[in-house]
Parts: structure tokens; sequence; C-alpha cells
């Protein structure tokens, strides 16, 4: 009997992990297909039948990308946008979850459900007028047409919301019998054990605003402000599109959002977020 439920249970954690194995290569097939074809020259892209490797790898294809469209310009441009939209989106995130968490007031709720009802509304609804308020504060073709809008999020103070629900009140009590001020205690004791969420929102906002097109291309004209997405989209031409040089320039600008969250992916899983209020 123990011996058939030990080959019973064997069986079914191999084809279970069979499955979870087919639907990974299901997943990583696109992109290796994507990132190996970036080494490709141009006429081996569309030959027939189609290779899988590389017959004469090169990577020319990065050097033009580099060369010809200017990308550390907008790398910049973009950097500049994401790291800063970022870190006003966890201040006000922070700020805002805490006083919805923490201070009881009824019309808090209100609010707070009005937060998330935007999350009700598709982008397009929106856009309109913000533009027309971006329009009208003078920030049409600059940078920061596409910072300014991007700062709050109802993700980021839900995040931040639910998880000083979580930290006893007790504590704050404490810090305040012994002399510290509101501020103090946010920024004392409530930040330093929010690091979890802190990185997990700083992983997520700088994603959404490094990929992020469409508020970018209505707002920027002048080349020079483009960001790396309008960048990529300028490659394809009405007619015709230059293969070698999109995917060259795709897979670089994929590489600042891997080294981030390779860098900063521990904080997402970390296991000891209430290590600091035991």
């Amino acid at each position: 009997m123990f011996n058939a439920l030990f080959v019973q249970k064997r069986i079914s954690t191999t084809l279970l992990t069979v499955a979870l194995w087919i639907l990974v290569l299901l997943y990583l097939f696109p992109l290796l297909w994507f990132l190996i074809s970036s080494f490709k020259p141009a006429t081996e892209l569309f030959t027939y039948p189609l290779n899988f490797l590389p017959r004469d790898p090169t990577l020319a294809n990065y050097a033009s990308a580099i060369d010809r469209i200017n990308l550390l310009r907008y790398f910049g441009n973009t950097a500049f946008a994401a790291m800063v939209t970022t870190l006003l989106t966890i201040i006000a995130s922070a700020t805002c979850g805490y006083a919805l968490a923490k201070y009881d007031y009824k019309w808090l709720s209100v609010f707070f459900m009005c937060i998330i009802a935007t999350t009700m509304l598709p982008t397009e609804v929106i856009l309109v007028p913000t533009f027309q308020v971006i329009t009208g504060l003078g920030l049409f073709n600059n940078i920061w047409g596409i910072i300014i809008p991007s700062i709050n999020t109802a993700t980021g103070i839900f995040m931040f919301r639910q998880f000083f629900i979580s930290v006893p009140n007790d504590l704050i009590e404490s810090a305040r019998i012994d002399g510290a001020h509101e501020g103090r205690i946010f920024l004392r004791v409530m930040l330093p054990i929010a690091k979890p969420v802190i990185m997990t929102l700083a992983i997520f906002s700088l994603q959404w605003r490094w990929n992020d097109y469409i508020w970018p291309l209505l707002v920027l004209s002048n080349p020079r402000n483009f960001t790396i997405q309008i960048a990529l989209r300028n490659i394809v031409g009405a007619e015709t599109v230059d293969w070698a040089l999109l995917l060259g320039a795709s897979v670089i600008s994929l590489i600042p959002l891997l080294l981030v969250f390779i860098a900063f992916q521990r904080y997402i899983m970390d296991s000891d977020v209430t290590s600091g209020i035991k």
C-alpha cells in the first residue's frame, strides 16, 4: 500500500514537473528567438528555411543601433524620466498610504475608494483632460510633461496602505511617547520597515515608465526629447523596416530593466518584511 502511494505520488510529481518545463519553454522560445536573431545579419532574418542559430554571428546590429539612432541620448532621456518619476512616486505613495492606513477620518475612506476607482478607468479616458492640463501648464514638449502625470498611482498607494495597516499601532504610540513627531515617525520608523514595498514599487515604476509609449508620444514632439520607446517606433518606416537595426536596438533597450530586476528582485521575495516590528 505504501509503495503504491509512493509510486503514484512520484508519477504525479514527474508529470507536473514535465508540464511546468514545457510551459517554461513555450514562454522562453520567442524570447530566445528574439535575442538570437539580434546577432543575425539582415540577410539571414528571412531566409527559408529559417535557422534558429545564426550562421554568421555579428555585432553589427548593436553598433548600428548606437551610431544611427543616437541611443545614448534616448537612454538618458528615458533614464531621467524613469528615475525621477519613480522617486516621486515612492514619496507620494508612501505618504498617502501611511495617512490612509493610520489616520482615522471617515473622509479618508471615501478618498481611498475614489483612488481605487481610478483603476477601472481606461487610460484613453483621461488622456485628453491630462493633455489639456499639461498644455495649460506649458509642459508640452517638455520632459516634465511625462513625469508629473505619472507620479500618483493607485497601485503604489494601495501597496503602502496595505503594508502600513499590518504595522501595529503600538509601535507608533511608543514613538509618540518617546517624543517623536509625526514626520519623524514616518521617516525614521515607518519607511525603514517598508523597504520591501519601496523596492517592489521602484521596480514596477521603473518598468512602467521605461516601457511607456502612448503618453510620451503625445507630449514630446522634439526628437531631442524622445524616449527610447518612441525612438524604437521611429525605426519602423512607412514602407520598409530595418529589422536588423530594430532587433539590436530593442535588445539594448531591455538591458537596464534586466539589470534592475536582477539587482533588486530579492526585496520582492524578502521573507523578513515584518522583521522590524517584532
